[in-house]
């Protein structure tokens, strides 16, 4: 049998919690721009099971609003980094699950390699009522006795084996049952949690029932003895030297919290070099996310979510205002750039390029899904027509909002949004024009909006007015890739 506390076990336990930590703070963040929990899809006003927000907006309000006014700006004391930087929340949230996947990994290994898993993997099913007579005698603030030969009383060892075998892979799974590009490419796996939303409200629970555990352990700490635990936690040896283990427990906590209040801090005031250094690890995974997985979407109309929100306000200039009023007659779409043959095409030319439909899901960044019908053009007929050169590896998006005037917030310019050019080879990547049916509303993009399944929304550029086929991106706008990137900080790739 291995020891006890052998030093593998006191290393990893230390990167676990300081992983778990920056996971918690940074889902907290995500969590801010839509605190809302659902088990349907759907996701309709009002009808949510858990509303972490006083603000109520309803299906039928007379007065207008966006999925962004639900966003709530929560205080840095809890969410990484806080105050409405959901872009930077997810850059720390996808770089730390990373590191603690790697942790677990290495720890499963070593607790297999070892023999360790003898401690952890109950042997009978005994250990059941042997661990509710346990949490008797704790109740009855008495210690209940070890399980021979081992270190850990059962209701300890039942614990250990729920989170690590349990918990912590249907964390993993949940997670991976959020992501736009796997919904899109395997829909079956999405209906395992009943879908995106069962799987956020999944995800989110395990994250109370880990911190639950987390006080739990922490008590139980305490009711062992602090340096005895501290000895065995800290220096794998429970006679150990006491003081010198307090020391370096205590320290290490310190260096913990003293990480994070300056991660924090430094994603506060360096908001762009913060994007720019963790987009070196988070990038590359969702690009190949991007890449991989096809859209393979067939809701069928029965699916189609009766309330499907709104993110953002329309246009708000005389020349939208005029274009909508005449039903967009005038309306020219103009497509070029690396191209062989630049277009300049009217709905009606548009149209003549050959439409079709689908009904698919849209999953926001904020957290929001719902279900429509898109009608419109394929890219790839676009692409067809204009024959971009062999230089073209990105194609731009530019729309006709001013999201100064829509947004504020002290951000401003007009939106634009890019894609690598293999995306528009996707089968479901699509110019729309109509949905559920109808020609496009107002507020959805009309008269052209952009749909692309395996990508979170804020990639889906509304009210298009011309698209260019470009070598490079860091020369449009601030260079990152797209509005929300330049002025939200969110990554360029989306397939998470």
């Amino acid at each position: 049998m291995p020891s006890f506390f052998p030093m593998w076990v006191v290393v990893t336990h230390f990167l676990n919690l300081f992983f778990m930590l920056l996971l918690f703070r940074s889902g907290f963040e995500v969590l801010s721009a839509f605190p809302k929990l659902y088990w349907h899809d759907d996701t309709p006003p009002g009808r949510e099971w858990a509303r972490l927000s006083k603000k109520a907006f309803g299906a039928d309000s007379r007065k207008p609003w966006s999925s962004l006014d639900e966003e709530e700006s929560w205080s840095p004391l809890v969410a990484l980094p806080g105050r409405k930087n959901l872009g930077l929340g997810r850059h720390w949230h996808f770089m730390s699950i990373q590191f603690w996947i790697l942790t677990g990994a290495v720890y499963l290994v070593m607790v297999f390699v070892t023999g360790y898993w003898h401690y952890l993997v109950p042997a009978h099913w005994s250990l059941v009522p042997d661990s509710i007579r346990s949490i008797g005698a704790y109740l009855q603030f008495e210690l209940p006795a070890k399980i021979p030969g081992e270190p850990f009383e059962p209701a300890q060892k039942l614990a250990y084996f729920i989170v690590i075998f349990i918990m912590a892979p249907l964390q993993i799974a949940s997670g991976a049952a959020m992501s736009p590009s796997v919904l899109a490419r395997f829909p079956w796996y999405g209906r395992l949690f009943g879908g995106k939303q069962g799987a956020r409200s999944v995800h989110f629970l395990l994250m109370c029932a880990f911190a639950a555990f987390t006080v739990l352990h922490v008590a139980m700490v305490v009711i062992h003895g602090v340096p005895k635990e501290f000895a065995a936690i800290v220096l794998g040896d429970p006679g150990g030297n006491r003081r010198l283990a307090l020391g370096i427990g205590l320290a290490g906590l310190f260096a913990i919290l003293l990480l994070h209040v300056a991660i924090t801090w430094f994603s506060l005031r360096y908001r762009r070099r913060t994007q720019r250094l963790l987009g070196h690890m988070v990038n590359p995974f969702e690009r190949v996310l991007s890449r991989t997985f096809t859209s393979r979407q067939h809701f069928g109309r029965g699916d189609i979510s009766p309330y499907f929100r709104v993110n953002g306000y329309p246009p708000p200039g005389d020349d939208y205002q005029a274009l909508a009023e005449s039903d967009f007659r005038d309306y020219r779409l103009s497509v070029g750039g690396l191209v062989e043959h630049p277009l300049d095409l009217s709905l009606e030319q548009l149209r003549a390029l050959g439409e079709q439909s689908q009904v698919t899901k849209h999953n926001c960044i904020q957290g929001w899904t719902a279900v429509a019908e898109w009608g419109g053009v394929p890219l790839a007929r676009i692409v067809d027509e204009v024959r971009p050169s062999p230089q073209a590896r990105h194609v731009v998006f530019y729309a006709m909002d001013d999201k100064g005037l829509t947004e504020g917030d002290g951000r401003y310019g007009f939106f634009y949004g890019t894609i690598p050019i293999h995306l528009a080879d996707n089968p479901q990547t699509l110019l729309a024009l109509e949905m559920n049916g109808a020609p496009l509303p107002v507020e959805h993009g009309a008269p052209l909006r952009l749909r692309l399944e395996t990508q979170l929304g804020f990639k889906m550029v509304k009210w298009v007015t011309a698209i260019e086929f470009v070598a490079d991106v860091t020369d449009i706008g601030q260079g990152m890739g797209g509005w929300r990137e330049d002025q939200q900080f969110y990554a360029n790739a989306a397939g998470i």
